[in-house]
């Protein structure tokens, strides 16, 4: 009989232990999280350049920009990462977002405080209940520890957490696309400066060629040969070849000001030195479409912002339920005098608590609707930045393609246009045309070359938004040190 009392005893006490753990486990209001969903057909492809890509294919990770070949442009790159104020903002607001999320997190622990006064106290002599054995003057003494826990039986506070997560997430994908979109701008910028470079030197030997064939005409002007009429066109195709060199080195002055702001320097204090630059266009191989959505640092923001908005539905749903408490407190207190820290002067209070709202006018519905519209909002922002998404690949894609073969017959023009040229200047020696048809082939072959320069500038700054658009260097499995999202 003992024995089986006792065995009771323990299953009763096992029992008791198991509600207990599960009262305190609680339960999770917020509807279970799927992320949304844009449809991708596969089969929509088979003509376009995406492909299931191998490991070895996959763009590469961390300094894209290696994929260019510059040591120059490689130095200034580095320097964002320490110099540039917009990244320091956005570090410091993902800073901010994981500062909120520990405050958010302490909610899963007790509160423990600890207090004492000593003061002295006067009563009033008309204070209501006066009686004769109540002293007007007295101390009153008081030392001791209390201590609060929420149960969170509902999730509330748990769900909180989660939120705040998910948005710490999102704000160290946010500093990732920042920058991500600081090393596009600087390579862009970077680019676009080696352009002006070989937009300049050949202007400076168009000048130079210029000034020759000026001097041809000035020559044959001055034994008779030709007009001032020759003289004049050639003095004018001179002028404007120096004007657009002017011109070209007012551009550059602007994209060398553009790259001192990204990497932290005062414009007036920064120059880069003219360097002829060789950039090729770099290939830029594709995966599946759906590869792209964890290759986009601004996806995985959108989509981490989606996931707390689901978490705030269990938080706005567990208002409708009781919030139980557990709070417990010891001390001492007494009247003045020694021995305020003995045993008849301790007191202690310990129990369970619960708080409902009865009427709140529609507060908790409002709130419930407000974060179903919230989820919703963050829903289609996500897939419309997935859309985005595709489409600046796209973009970048048509215009990889078609300024490529633009190239390729504006390579072929320079060539017929530098043969017309040739064949005019020859011919105006020989005195069979005039000045005319030479500054027209001038004018010809200058713009020719001018236009494939362009067009391979524009190569190159479309194949950074391009890395750009695919998100560059970085992985969502990046976010696996800030406790990246886990989905159900």
């Amino acid at each position: 009989m003992i024995c089986g009392k006792a065995m009771n005893l323990a299953r009763a006490k096992r029992a008791v232990a198991s509600t207990a753990f599960l009262l305190l486990a609680g339960c999770s209001l917020a509807p279970v999280y799927q992320a949304p969903v844009v449809k991708v057909a596969t089969d929509a492809w088979k003509d376009s350049p995406w492909r299931q890509a191998q490991p070895a294919d996959q763009l590469p990770r961390g300094a894209w920009w290696h994929m260019y070949g510059d040591p120059a442009l490689d130095a200034l790159e580095a320097k964002i990462e320490t110099a540039n104020p917009n990244l320091a903002s956005a570090l410091a607001r993902y800073d901010q977002a994981n500062a909120y999320t520990a405050q958010l997190r302490s909610g899963l622990f007790p509160s423990v405080d600890a207090g004492a006064s000593l003061t002295q106290n006067r009563q009033s002599d008309d204070r209501p209940l006066r009686g004769s054995n109540q002293p007007n003057v007295y101390a009153a003494n008081t030392v001791g520890v209390g201590a609060s826990y929420d149960l969170d039986v509902w999730g509330r506070v748990r769900n909180q957490v989660a939120a705040g997560l998910a948005e710490s997430q999102a704000s160290a994908a946010d500093v990732e696309s920042v920058r991500l979109a600081l090393q596009a701008q600087l390579a862009e910028n970077y680019v676009d400066l080696r352009g002006i470079d070989a937009q300049a030197k050949l202007l400076r030997d168009t000048v130079d060629a210029y000034r020759l064939a000026l001097e041809l005409t000035q020559r044959r002007h001055a034994g008779g040969i030709a007009s001032g009429l020759d003289v004049a066109r050639a003095e004018t195709q001179l002028r404007s070849a120096r004007a657009d060199a002017a011109d070209i080195a007012s551009q550059r002055a602007l994209y060398e000001h553009a790259i001192a702001s990204l990497i932290g320097e005062p414009a007036m204090n920064f120059s880069l030195p003219v360097a002829r630059s060789d950039l090729a266009v770099p290939v830029v191989s594709l995966g599946i479409p759906s590869a792209l959505l964890q290759r986009r640092p601004d996806v995985a923001a959108a989509e981490r912002r989606t996931a707390a908005a689901n978490a705030q539905i269990g938080v706005a749903r567990a208002a409708y339920f009781p919030d139980f408490t557990l709070g417990a407190a010891f001390g001492y207190q007494n009247t003045g005098g020694g021995g305020l820290l003995t045993a008849p002067n301790s007191f202690w209070t310990l129990g369970p608590g619960v708080i409902f709202n009865l009427f709140d006018a529609g507060l908790r519905d409002a709130k419930l609707a407000q974060a179903r519209a919230r989820l919703e909002q963050a829903g289609a922002d996500y897939r419309a930045v997935v859309l985005a998404a595709f489409q600046q690949v796209e973009d970048d894609l048509a215009h990889l393609k078609y300024d490529r073969e633009g190239e390729l017959e504006q390579v072929a023009a320079v060539e017929s246009a530098t043969q017309t040229l040739d064949l005019a200047i020859n011919r105006y020696r020989e005195g069979a045309v005039n000045y005319l048809e030479v500054a027209t082939a001038q004018a010809a072959a200058l713009a020719a070359e001018r236009s494939a320069l362009e067009l391979h500038t524009r190569q190159l700054r479309t194949s950074v938004d391009l890395i750009h658009a695919l998100g560059g260097g970085w992985s969502e499995t990046q976010l696996v040190n800030n406790a990246i999202v886990s989905k159900q």
